[in-house]
């Protein structure tokens, strides 16, 4: 019984899981990018 709500509860959240760490981990290159993007953007405007 405990074995077969384990298998369960694999199945019901471990999809979610792996999805959401499969986000966050393209999100987190995507605003470093962002990231040094704005800070190269305060650099230019401090110049003028």
């Amino acid at each position: 019984m405990i074995a077969e709500e384990m298998i369960g509860l694999i199945g019901n959240f471990g999809f979610p899981v792996v999805v959401s760490i499969y986000l966050l981990v393209r999100l987190e290159g995507k605003l470093e990018t962002l990231t040094e993007s704005i800070h190269s953007l305060s650099e230019v405007l401090l110049r003028r």
